[in-house]
């Protein structure tokens, strides 16, 4: 199939909660848009089941320009019990419930390539439909970006993985499960790997592991807090100490402040920990911490030997890798290598202007890979309402201005 004189003003890329919120503002800001992906796949395909979002249920809506469609609308709607934390199920339900009211036509096809042309770009899509695109926009998540550690890429996949790859814990059981990492998708996997029946341990190079405050102490000052707490709380109070979150919430102030200021906000925002509600549930889990893996070889009976830092040796069945992500742009494998190699920059981060363009003008980011330049609220749900507004507003100008 091949349309080579058909157009759009503007072609998403991604299907998540960034595609789709900035989908619905684009539409209904009258601007034609075409959207491309399987809706919410990554919180489908991705994420293990039974785990809970860690952003508090107000935090994990995503943005309609009218408000209508939040995720305690879904709820009353559906009949879904109100929950806190929110089960991974609910909100996957929920995302697709939103692009079924608000971005029905929805193309589930994959971007192949990427191109720049003198009408904006050229899109070919894997089915050989081509079409022209005055802007582009690539809100594809953080699948592309799974961090795993140089020294453990030559093992199989049968002994090491990341959490990416692991959707089902549940096939662990009954095995020796080593999980790497300090952060939420480490401790929240340990915890399902116990309670599937695997003997589970965590190893942690932090010296200790960090569980976020919940806001539940007691006491006069507590009380206080919570009687001032309507006027003085961050409008996102999501990431970490109030006083980084009212920094993080303006994602402008954010882009024109200092690196040093903004390398501490985004090491408050995101440092490794884990919800609080968590913590019953680690209390069978072995945790190491203060330690790293120095060096790691299967056995002839297909186990995996783990040589730690602190001397100590462990023989399991699998390493899990909950090691995080790492933005870089050059794995765009749908931009053609001319786009790729205009981008401006920094620690694989694209640098954005206004309206979250890039270098190359028409070509917009959403979500974590603008978190370089506007800051950790671009890696939260909660940010979707920020930068669906702001991506629309910027096109509706229709100025293209660089600031």
């Amino acid at each position: 199939m091949r349309q080579r004189d058909s157009a759009c003003q503007v072609a998403i890329i991604g299907a998540g909660p960034y595609g789709l919120a900035a989908a619905a503002h684009l539409r209904a800001g009258n601007i034609e848009t075409r959207v491309f992906g399987e809706p919410m796949s990554f919180w489908e395909r991705h994420m293990p089941r039974g785990m809970f979002l860690r952003s508090a249920p107000s935090a994990s809506s995503l943005a309609d320009p009218e408000g209508r469609l939040r995720l305690d609308r879904f709820r009353a709607a559906h009949g879904v019990p109100h929950a806190k934390p929110v089960p991974i199920e609910d909100f996957v339900r929920y995302g697709h419930w939103f692009q079924e009211q608000a971005v029905p036509h929805l193309e589930r096809r994959t971007v192949a390539d990427v191109a720049p042309n003198a009408r904006g770009f050229h899109v070919r899509l894997d089915d050989g439909e081509e079409f022209h695109a005055r802007r582009v926009v690539v809100a594809t998540g953080i699948s592309l970006f799974a961090k795993r550690p140089e020294q453990l890429a030559d093992l199989p996949a049968t002994a090491v993985s990341h959490s990416f790859d692991q959707a089902d814990l549940g096939r662990f059981r009954g095995q020796k499960v080593v999980v790497v990492g300090a952060g939420q998708s480490a401790l929240e996997s340990a915890a399902l790997l116990h309670e599937n029946g695997a003997a589970v341990e965590v190893l942690a190079r932090t010296p200790r592991v960090f569980m976020l405050p919940d806001g539940k102490s007691t006491g006069v000052g507590a009380e206080l807090r919570k009687r001032l707490s309507p006027y003085v709380r961050p409008p996102f109070d999501i990431m970490g100490p109030r006083f980084a979150s009212w920094l993080i919430a303006w994602p402008r102030v954010f882009r024109h402040s200092p690196r040093a200021l903004q390398d501490f906000l985004t090491a408050r925002a995101v440092r490794p920990g884990g919800a609080t509600w968590l913590i019953p549930r680690l209390a069978p889990v072995a945790i190491t911490t203060g330690c790293t893996i120095t060096s790691a070889e299967t056995t002839p009976g297909g186990l995996l030997r783990l040589k730690l830092s602190d001397g100590t040796q462990r023989l399991v069945d699998h390493l899990l890798l909950a090691t995080g992500y790492r933005v870089d742009v050059a794995r765009y494998a749908f931009l053609a290598p001319v786009l790729r190699d205009a981008l401006r920059t920094r620690d694989g981060y694209p640098k954005l202007a206004v309206g979250f363009e890039a270098s190359v003008p028409g070509l917009h980011f959403l979500g974590t890979p603008a978190a370089g330049t506007f800051g950790p609220l671009c890696r939260f749900v909660v940010g979707t309402k920020y930068m669906a507004h702001e991506l629309t507003r910027h096109i509706l100008s229709g100025n293209g201005a660089r600031s």
